[in-house]
């Protein structure tokens, strides 16, 4: 349990609803179960204030900040703790509140934006980093998901102590299940979970020569060109809840060709569902498939396929889920939160 008893928790974030995404999923999930525990948490996000769409990410929402009004709102929750889950105007304008306050806040790491914005826009990474830097050199505690982006940001230059955040898995939803009578096509059925968007590296999965049927379950900007591109394949688009654990269950064997994720919940309920994963050897995935039962991981894609197909164990799959769970993930998060306030600061 938490060392210290932290009943307001202030969380910010500039990704919510109605993002479909690991990050979203993660911070609900975590407001969800705190407020069962009895927490009174306070969220603010983009729909508090004036907000638009970017260009390049449509389903992101960036706000249009009114500090005096985000800086009163703060006031009058009276929070115990302050998280600041994003880097973007949200996240800045709480951090503002808390240095001009002199209030401690914790952070977390959850995107490689400057790996996308490359990707997408091709802008240098020099840039982005230096502002992350900058943004979580006051952090109290920069919570990140695995030991290798840990290590990472330590290379990087991140200075904030690092604390454990990991993720979790819905086990009364994602679990083995039968087959389905009808197959989602020929076997074996190799599946992939996410945003349809350059930055996950999709290509390199649907080019494969792998046979059997390669299933699409997401959406975003590429998915129009990778169907005109790729017309073999299945795209399903968004699938959440029971429809999304059938899709699991419908499956031979996950693919995860990101080489930008900093987790991938996705990973961690395939696990849950049975199925071994094929993925590169990057951060998340060399955190997570640490043995030939669990998949394969290498720098050739299809190799990392046909590995995993041959070595892969569902029931070994199964186990490895079952460790992730989100009340371990929520009181992690617990632990890691510090008093925002000491006998000297102000509001």
């Amino acid at each position: 349990m938490s060392r210290i008893h932290l009943s307001r928790i202030l969380i910010a974030t500039d990704a919510w609803h109605p993002q479909v995404n690991g990050v979203v999923r993660t911070l609900d999930t975590t407001v969800t179960r705190l407020q069962a525990s009895g927490h009174l948490v306070e969220v603010i996000e983009p729909s508090a204030f004036p907000n638009g769409a970017v260009p390049f990410y449509p389903e992101i929402r960036v706000a249009w900040v009114n500090r005096g009004q985000l800086f009163r709102r703060i006031r009058h929750f009276g929070p115990d703790a302050v998280h600041i889950a994003t880097e973007g105007p949200i996240g800045l304008g709480v951090r503002a509140f808390c240095r001009q306050a002199r209030w401690r806040f914790t952070t977390s790491y959850h995107t490689r934006f400057p790996e996308y914005l490359r990707k997408l826009v091709r802008l240098p990474e020099c840039g982005p980093y230096a502002y992350l830097r900058w943004f979580h050199r006051r952090s109290a505690g920069l919570m990140v998901a695995t030991p290798s982006l840990e290590a990472e940001l330590s290379q990087r230059g991140f200075t904030a102590p690092k604390r454990r955040w990991s993720r979790g898995v819905d086990l009364t939803l994602f679990h083995p299940r039968p087959k389905p009578a009808i197959p989602l096509g020929p076997g074996p059925v190799l599946l992939y979970v996410g945003r349809v968007s350059k930055e996950k590296g999709i290509d390199d999965f649907l080019m494969l020569k792998t046979p059997g049927t390669k299933v699409i379950v997401g959406d975003g900007p590429y998915r129009q060109e990778l169907e005109r591109r790729y017309p073999a394949a299945r795209f399903l688009g968004y699938r959440t809840g029971e429809a999304l654990a059938e899709t699991f269950a419908a499956a031979d064997l996950f693919v995860f060709p990101s080489r930008t994720d900093t987790f991938g919940i996705v990973l961690i309920e395939a696990l849950a569902s049975g199925l071994p994963v094929a993925a590169y050897p990057v951060t998340g995935p060399i955190d997570i498939i640490h043995e030939p039962r669990l998949g394969a991981l290498d720098a050739d894609l299809g190799r990392a396929v046909a590995q995993a197909l041959a070595t892969g164990e569902p029931a070994a799959c199964v186990a490895e889920g079952e460790r992730y769970t989100w009340e371990r993930c929520t009181q992690q998060f617990l632990d890691n939160l510090v008093p925002c306030r000491s006998s000297d600061s102000g509001i």
